[in-house]
Order: C-alpha cells, then sequence, then structure tokens
C-alpha cells in the first residue's frame, strides 16, 4: 500500500486533485478536492484501492481521515464513492454520533445510503469508532477565499460529483448565494444543510 505521496498539487477538479511527485502525476480521489490548491506542496495520505474493474487512488489530510475512509469501506454495501460522501461531510464526530445512538435517519441522508445499509454501519461500526473521537479531524475544510460565483459553481460540481442530486443541491443553493466563502467552505456548508435538513 502506499502509505502517503509528498509533492506538488498540479490540478484540482470536483472529483480529484491531481499531486505530481518526482515528475509523476497522480489522480488521488479525495472527499473534498477544494481544500488543496495549484502550485502548493502537500502530504496527501492514500489508500490504493483495487478491484477488478477499477484500481484508484484516494487521499486525505490526515491518517485518522484515511482509517475512518477504511472503516466505512469495510461495511457492506457502502463502496468507495458513498464512504467518500460521508467523509466530505467534513463532521466525522456527528457520523460517529449517529452510528453509536443507531440513529438511521441521519445517516440515510447520504448519498447511496438506504435503511439497510443504515443499519449495516451501525451493526458493523457501533462502539468501533472511539479513537476517531479522541481529537478532532481538521484540514478537510481549509482554504482561502476568492470569486464567490466560481467558488459556488465548483461547489456545485463537488456535490454532484459526492452523488447529490440536482433538485437536492438546488435547495440549499438559495441560502449559500448569499455567503461570500472559499469552495471548500461552500462545499461544507452545503453538505451539513443537505445532511441536517
Amino acid at each position: 500500500m502506499i502509505e502517503h505521496i509528498n509533492g506538488k498539487i498540479e490540478h484540482v477538479s470536483a472529483e480529484y486533485a491531481v499531486l505530481e511527485a518526482n515528475g509523476i502525476g497522480y489522480q488521488i480521489f479525495c472527499p473534498n478536492p477544494f481544500i488543496y490548491r495549484p502550485g502548493k506542496a502537500e502530504t496527501i495520505y492514500t489508500y490504493h484501492y483495487v478491484r477488478e474493474d477499477l484500481i484508484a487512488l484516494y487521499g486525505f489530510k490526515t491518517r485518522k481521515e484515511r482509517d475512518l475512509f477504511l472503516k466505512l469501506l469495510n461495511v457492506s454495501g457502502i463502496g468507495p464513492k458513498g464512504a467518500l460522501a460521508i467523509m466530505a461531510f467534513g463532521q466525522p464526530e456527528q457520523v460517529i454520533r449517529a452510528i453509536e445512538a443507531e440513529d438511521e435517519g441521519f445517516l440515510v441522508k447520504f448519498p447511496g445510503v438506504g435503511k439497510k445499509t443504515a443499519r449495516q454501519m451501525i451493526l458493523d461500526l457501533k462502539g468501533k469508532l472511539s479513537i476517531f473521537t479522541e481529537e478532532p479531524m481538521e484540514g478537510l475544510f481549509a482554504g482561502q477565499a476568492s470569486d464567490s460565483s466560481e467558488q459556488l459553481d465548483e461547489a456545485v460540481e463537488a456535490l454532484t460529483a459526492l452523488g447529490y442530486a440536482k433538485k437536492e443541491i438546488n435547495k440549499v443553493l438559495p441560502s449559500l448565494k448569499k455567503e461570500d466563502l472559499t469552495t471548500d467552505q461552500y462545499i461544507r456548508k452545503a453538505l451539513q444543510k443537505l445532511v441536517n435538513h
């Protein structure tokens, strides 16, 4: 397994960031790629996912974030895209509390998580995630502000890539348009509204 990659961010899109290290550009799928800025040196903690029809690198700001992603992947019914959508929420403590409290209603708000998968998450993970609540998991949503309409467009693109329907996104857009935030802050705020709605 590739533990981490050090390099310079070359490109950022709604689904992934490209990290150049030693002349090689690694396409790394991230919960929120917009936390990375092109030209900035970064260390991304990775998970190399291999399946017969998919080989991909998934990346995170910290080892803890990556480890929580792996725990989610081990739940029957949750694939990488679903686990990324949960991680993109940016509040793992709230997800963990929902699992511990057996709050299926909260868990089914994530794309691709139905009642059966929510029950499976609770069954598989309840009591096994205390290590993730010891320290806050920061890093998913740090950034710098710039042109807000471009940032909001990028946020909508990222939410769509995470699996949220246009109809759901359109419900939260009016309140987001009143704000002047970075792309990652828009994503975080939208996810809070989508999940807590």
